[in-house]
């Protein structure tokens, strides 16, 4: 099958009803419709992992949130106007926003909380976007805390957000990782690529 990729801009309303008969999940990037490749088994075994050890530590601080495994778009805002819609590998957001989600497309638009954490795990064809793009439009949505988990480089970098600027801490190997969202989390490098 051919997946026709429309050549004029995509407006973020577009995407959220975009449908060309395939299975694959697109990002929106400056208006424009952007393939995500398949991850790998050890990205997917990531992602899961962290995604079940953040529902626990959710359940026992009893905290109204949830976690979501790359299933939910982030509307973010781009300096020349263009429309972006990021999926992040991993989302932790307020339960009443995805609340609000059951109603409508699965895309936190400007009118819901940003999320409170995002993850993106490292692949070699995500790595530039992960660490530069992201980390822009990620920061321009003021999502306080925004997670590169790189297994490509075993560290995992943790980027707070002060004043629209993301502050970074770099941990690697038994280094336990320092969260904000998470302050009592007992987690480090080596036990996520170990997962």
């Amino acid at each position: 099958m051919t997946i026709i990729i429309p050549k004029t801009r995509v407006t973020f309303s577009d995407y959220l009803s975009y449908f060309d008969d395939s299975d694959t999940k697109y990002e929106l990037v400056d208006g424009e419709l952007i393939p995500m490749s398949l991850a790998t088994g050890k990205h997917n075994g990531i992602m899961k992992a962290l995604e079940h050890i953040f529902d626990v530590e959710i359940e026992r601080l009893n905290l109204p949130w949830i976690a979501l495994q790359g299933t939910v778009g982030v509307r973010c805002p781009r300096g020349i106007g263009l429309d972006t819609c990021r999926i992040p590998d991993l989302t932790v957001m307020l339960q009443a926003d995805w609340q609000t989600l059951q109603e409508r497309e699965a895309a936190i638009d400007f009118d819901l909380n940003s999320p409170l954490l995002v993850i993106e795990v490292v692949s070699p064809s995500t790595k530039a976007t992960d660490y530069r793009a992201k980390r822009t439009e990620y920061a321009a949505r003021d999502i306080p805390e925004y997670w590169i988990v790189d297994p490509l480089e075993a560290k995992v970098s943790v980027l707070v957000n002060t004043d629209g600027w993301y502050d970074v801490a770099e941990f690697q190997e038994a280094t336990p990782l320092v969260s904000p969202t998470f302050p009592e989390l007992v987690l480090n490098p080596t036990q996520i690529f170990s997962l």
